[in-house]
């Protein structure tokens, strides 16, 4: 009994810390006061920039409704900023490579989620609710020996 009662006062005394402390996040912000994340989908990378501004969008020195032509993309890309109520309020500086279109849709909205949660940390909630946050870790199977595709075999035949 006096083992316990010594090892609790150990305990106590070490100051160990409190099992459910959650982490503070803070505001991440380079010296030109921009915050950076980078932002993965498939095999697409993309690096983003986020400062305050009027709200316009650049995707690899274009705007991105000229990078990404169709509708569905350009949704995709605002809908981090739409669901934090901040349209308008930022520029977004963005370069993507690798993949198609789609991933990289994905890969600039996941940066620019990221990039937001640094800028302005309050945000971080409404975000992770939505799935921003998240890596989509989905990607391309890789095409195996003996099959036509990654599991699509030939076709049978008897003879």
């Amino acid at each position: 009994m006096s083992q316990l009662s010594s090892l609790q006062s150990a305990l106590t005394s070490a100051g160990a810390a409190p099992e459910s402390a959650a982490p503070v996040h803070v505001q991440k912000l380079a010296q030109c006061g921009r915050a950076y994340a980078t932002g993965r989908r498939k095999d697409a990378v993309a690096r983003v920039w986020v400062k305050p501004g009027t709200g316009k969008i650049t995707v690899n020195d274009k705007d991105f409704s000229a990078y990404f032509a169709r509708p569905v993309l350009q949704m995709v890309l605002q809908q981090p900023i739409v669901a934090a109520d901040r349209n308008g309020q930022f520029d977004i500086i963005a370069t993507v490579v690798g993949g198609g279109l789609s991933g990289q849709a994905g890969a600039v909205r996941h940066g620019i989620s990221r990039a937001l949660t640094y800028y302005e940390p309050g945000l971080r909630a409404v975000l992770k609710k939505g799935g921003f946050l998240t890596r989509d870790s989905r990607t391309v199977e890789r095409k195996k020996y003996g099959k036509a595709k990654a599991r699509r075999s030939f076709q049978f035949s008897k003879r």
